[in-house]
């Protein structure tokens, strides 16, 4: 259980990290550095990770239920909606206002909704404490959303900017697909169950549930990313000066939000029954946590007034505590 715990923060950790690198690259447009992320994450690093621990998949494909690994392949799809969103609310509004509200939308629906879908949602006391834990970091979420509105107020009336409207927007509709992620690996975990029963261990075979949703999810990404190249004439970009920093960066968010992946895979078989509930909300909001502090030392709160910086510092406070609750709800009852 402890071992689970560490695997769900470093999973944050690296989440809460991706997108940073995205506001380094001087001279690529969105769509290029988005194309590269993609490529690396969702088919370069799955497919890696499936050849390594289990070799040929063929078997696995072919005993898993159907029904399984269609959903692992149509929620994996849908997904790629919402990284596109992602990416661009990220591009629009800065890593800590944009992590906090998708953020936000995708652990209350991601840890809800696999209780539900399993009819294990009963107030049990390591549910109520793992509610607990969600309102509480919901709380933190509001504070630290509150605190980027805030930061990009303008004018005298309190007026927020168009860019920064579309911006929560975009942020809105990825929070409620991404939620769709943790739905897909919960309906998908039968094909881990039968990876087991042919002698591979949970993590090789939940390791292939990645490949199909993430394989499925990187098609819209790359299909957007190469309209916007032709309609903005962004390809030659790539050959550019500082193509290589641009290459370097874009493949680290890639490396980052792959391993992030991977390493929530490692945590929930060690989290108990109502994993994917615990192991959710635990590494999102390290994953907040860390985007946060990552704004900060990007300088997006720079020149933010000071009421904007105490929301954000008792956001962060607030999410520190969620976490803490969270992980005691996996002791309660054990």
């Amino acid at each position: 259980m402890t071992l689970g715990i560490l695997f769900a923060l470093l999973s944050g950790l690296c989440n809460g990290l991706f997108s940073a690198p995205m506001k380094m690259i001087p001279r690529w447009r969105w769509e290029n550095i988005w194309l590269i992320f993609i490529l690396t994450s969702c088919l370069l690093m799955p497919a890696v990770m499936v050849s390594i621990t289990i070799g040929d998949w063929s078997v696995l494909h072919a005993e898993a239920p159907r029904s399984a690994v269609v959903a692992a392949a149509g929620f994996g799809f849908a997904w790629g909606f919402g990284a596109i969103l992602f990416g661009l609310s990220v591009d629009r509004l800065g890593v800590s206002l944009a992590n906090s509200l998708v953020i936000g939308l995708s652990s209350a629906l991601g840890s809800l909704l696999p209780l539900i879908m399993q009819g294990a949602l009963r107030l049990e006391p390591r549910q109520i404490v793992l509610f607990l834990g969600i309102v509480t970091f919901l709380v933190g979420v509001w504070l630290c959303g509150s605190a980027g509105r805030l930061r990009e107020t303008v004018g005298a009336a309190g007026s927020v900017s168009r860019n920064v409207t579309t911006g929560i927007l975009f942020s809105v509709g990825s929070g409620i697909m991404s939620a769709i992620f943790n739905v897909g690996y919960t309906l998908a975990l039968p094909i881990a169950d039968t990876g087991e029963r042919l002698g591979y261990t949970r993590f090789s075979a939940t390791n292939f549930i990645w490949l199909l949703m993430l394989a499925t999810g990187a098609i819209p990404n790359i299909a957007f990313c190469l309209y916007l190249m032709r309609r903005n004439r962004t390809g030659p970009l790539y050959s550019g000066s500082q193509w290589s920093r641009g290459l370097a960066l874009s493949i680290l968010m890639g490396l980052l939000w792959g391993g992030s992946i991977f390493l929530y895979g490692a945590a929930t078989p060690r989290l108990g029954t109502i994993a994917p509930s615990i192991g959710w909300p635990l590494s999102l909001a390290a994953a907040l946590l860390v985007a946060n502090l990552m704004g900060v030392l990007l300088g997006e709160w720079r020149s933010a007034n000071a009421k904007a910086v105490r929301f954000m510092r008792l956001g962060i406070l607030t999410l520190v505590s969620a976490m803490v609750i969270i992980a005691a709800s996996t002791r309660v009852g054990a």
